[in-house]
């Protein structure tokens, strides 16, 4: 039966919180990602406890979450302390964990070892988790495997970046995501020439290793041309899939983020992702943009995210839940192969009204066309009638994250990507 009561308070006793209606799950992540796995999977009756952090309450707030606690700040050794306490104290044995950000599946993945002993994991172990976390490696493995992939230079000075033969406008992108900041969570920086490429590359030095930055082709073209391939994968093989466009983003000419999601065929970004899927043996919830070319008309790969993807309620709207079949894959029960139907649309509702507002001014949208957009079938990204909470919080939790860093433009990206990074 679907758990209907509050949340738990953190100081329950053990045998209050304790289900008994067999294993569960630990979200780590209370955006509106981490809120669609919490659905997914309590709906069902399945308990699931959430960890927050970073003023993301979203998830935490629903009344399927058995209880809520906080990420610890520290080191990953007491962090791998917290979870094992967890599990050992309060009996979690094959309890799924979910992580809902780059950081933190890096995190589960370099310690695979420890936590498979107590639970069961949604991501793939580190040997394989590398090719995605660290994007050199992603376009590396995309070379080898003929996968094409936007031009990409990994300068290890200033001097090499001044003197860099390429075209613009460029990107600087991050190649890992392990801190929070204005680059990470933008997830790239367009550069019109080559001033403003040394000016940025200045600034992004002072916020992440400059090793890690790379400087990379544009594709040009809008979110309208951006495409991704989603599964749920065993030993390199999709159980379940999708294929989506992002039909709006925000901000609207270079999108930090999906605010308007819409399943499609699109035969072209099944390939190469089969091909780079296969080759390392994947296992888990994974997403892969892509990017069509106008000039070519190829697809290139953009990113590889080794979790589960922001929009992922999508799926359920489109006939495949993937938290939910995550879980009963990880319990060994059978799964039909399954592929998400197109027509089916995703809405991240305030920022995708800040994008269509933008695109209504620049002429490119029109109003009626904006409503015939929100059309069923449609899947709310936060909003649910027999949840109601977590859209109650969601702006407040906006707010209190703006004024606690002072970055307006970087939270709002954040908001609406899902704040992408923990730590």
């Amino acid at each position: 039966m679907t758990n209907r009561g509050p949340c738990r308070p953190d100081n329950a006793t053990a045998d209050e919180l304790r289900p008994n209606d067999g294993t569960g799950a630990v979200v780590i992540g209370s955006d509106h990602g981490g809120l669609g796995i919490v659905r997914s999977l309590g709906r069902r009756g399945i308990p699931v406890w959430v960890i927050h952090y970073d003023g993301q309450l979203v998830a935490a707030m629903s009344r399927h979450v058995r209880r809520r606690l906080r990420w610890p700040p520290g080191d990953d050794a007491t962090r791998l302390d917290f979870l094992v306490g967890l599990a050992t104290r309060h009996h979690l044995d094959r309890w799924a964990i979910y992580p809902t950000t780059d950081e933190v599946s890096a995190f589960v993945a370099r310690h695979e070892q420890v936590l498979s002993k107590h639970f069961l994991l949604t991501t793939p172990p580190w040997d394989i988790m590398r090719w995605a976390y660290d994007k050199r490696l992603t376009y590396a493995l995309a070379a080898d495997l003929g996968i094409d992939h936007p031009w990409t230079r990994l300068p290890r000075s200033r001097a090499e970046v001044a003197a860099l033969d390429c075209a613009f406008p460029a990107v600087l992108k991050p190649a890992i995501k392990n801190r929070i900041n204005s680059f990470t969570l933008a997830r790239a920086w367009r550069v019109e020439d080559r001033r403003q490429l040394l000016e940025r590359y200045d600034r992004a030095c002072d916020l992440v290793d400059p090793d890690s930055i790379m400087v990379q082709e544009l594709i040009p073209g809008g979110g309208e041309t951006q495409f991704s391939f989603v599964a749920l994968c065993g030993e390199g093989r999709p159980w379940a899939w999708g294929i989506a466009r992002r039909a709006r983003q925000y901000p609207t000419d270079f999108g930090a983020g999906s605010t308007l999601v819409e399943t499609v065929d699109q035969p072209a970004i099944e390939v190469p992702a089969r091909r780079l899927l296969a080759a390392i043996s994947y296992n888990g919830l994974v997403e892969l943009e892509f990017k069509i070319d106008p000039r070519s008309g190829e697809p290139k790969l953009l990113d590889f995210n080794p979790r589960v993807w922001a929009w992922h309620t999508l799926g359920r709207r489109a006939g495949v839940d993937f938290p939910y079949l995550a879980w009963q894959l990880l319990h060994e029960r059978q799964i039909p192969k399954i592929r998400a139907r197109p027509g089916v649309r995703w809405v991240r509702g305030p920022a995708d009204l800040l994008a269509a507002l933008t695109e209504i001014g620049k002429g490119r949208l029109s109003f009626r066309e904006y409503l015939g957009s929100l059309g069923p079938p449609l899947e709310c990204a936060v909003f649910a009638f027999d949840d109601p909470l977590p859209a109650v919080v969601d702006i407040p939790s906006l707010l209190y994250r703006i004024c606690r860093t002072g970055d307006r433009r970087t939270q709002l990206f954040g908001w609406a990507t899902f704040s992408k990074t923990p730590s």
